[in-house]
């Protein structure tokens, strides 16, 4: 059981690399991937902040990409959501996560099976273990890095950063260079349509709703 949340960690960092790609370059590639890891591993945290709730999610599923590939199919993202996956997605693993993602069971669609896109196939595997209201939440923290802080600040008392604490600079104060690279992923504008699917739910948690005491 994959209480760490990595699963959910690395499809859902994954999806928002191949949503809004890095500026050309493996440096720049890197220090997006950066980026987004601890964008969604903040929101994740914030959003299953006990191990209890991790092991919840690892049982029932985090909901998957439909609804964030069909929002992104009908943009202009330079994104095909039934595009086929990246090194790493056919073995099961987001590339240079170091996390393994589970495959779930599929649907049985009419894509081309194991090894394949689209149903049914590798692709479709691992887009079952991104989350909808991380990515939104991650989307937001990348746009707004006041709101990153806040977010940050707000894990202080959480299981998983207790267990295991983690920088995240590079989310909260990005340099020249990390701006560069991520330069789509920090796009307040771009970003938009996925950060404004769960923003109110985010907020009420940062203002309202503090880490570990609600689900």
């Amino acid at each position: 059981m994959h209480v760490d949340l990595s699963p959910v960690i690395a499809a859902t960092a994954y999806w928002l690399i191949r949503a809004y790609p890095a500026t050309d370059g493996t440096m720049n590639a890197a220090l997006a991937e950066a980026q987004a890891r601890q964008a969604v591993t903040v929101a994740a945290w914030l959003r299953y902040p006990t191990a209890t709730d991790a092991a919840l999610v690892a049982i029932a599923g985090p909901g998957g990409s439909a609804r964030l590939d069909r929002l992104l199919a009908a943009g202009s993202f330079g994104y095909e959501a039934g595009a086929a996956s990246g090194p790493g997605a056919a073995s099961g693993s987001a590339p240079g996560s170091g996390a393994r993602i589970p495959h779930q069971a599929t649907d049985g669609g009419d894509g081309p099976g194991p090894g394949g896109a689209g149903p049914g196939g590798a692709d479709h595997a691992w887009r079952t273990w991104v989350d909808e209201v991380v990515a939104s939440w991650a989307a937001c923290l990348l746009a707004f890095p006041a709101l990153a802080a806040a977010a940050v600040a707000a894990l202080a008392d959480c299981e998983h950063a207790t267990a295991a604490p983690v920088d995240f600079r590079r989310l909260t104060a990005p340099d020249a260079y990390d701006q560069r690279a991520a330069v789509l992923l920090r796009h307040p504008d771009l970003v938009a349509p996925v950060a404004d699917l769960h923003q109110p739910q985010l907020l009420r948690r940062l203002h309202g709703d503090p880490v570990g005491t609600a689900g």
